[in-house]
């Protein structure tokens, strides 16, 4: 749809400032920061390689929280108050 197709009610609406969250992006990218400041405490000495075992699936852990919870986040938004209706209760 062009400019000239749009409707000008919807021309006129100012933008939001938000956009769509895509949640693969957002788990990796948390993952991948993770990973690096395990492998900055390990380059530095911080911790061991030896006691790196349990920190290093920490990274995981919270990327998959974060997806989880921006996965619910965004569902939040789309059920409005209808959300009752669709699971049975009253």
């Amino acid at each position: 749809m062009t400019e000239h197709e749009t409707p000008l009610e919807e021309r006129a609406k100012p933008p939001s400032g938000r956009h769509p969250v895509n949640v693969g992006h957002l788990v990796m990218g948390t993952a991948f920061v993770g990973l690096f400041v395990v492998w900055a405490l390990v380059v530095s000495d911080t911790i061991e390689l030896v006691d790196a075992r349990w920190v290093l699936p920490l990274p995981w852990l919270v990327a998959g929280v974060v997806g989880l919870a921006a996965t619910v986040l965004r569902n939040v938004g789309r059920r409005g108050s209808g959300a009752g209706k669709m699971s049975g209760w009253t």
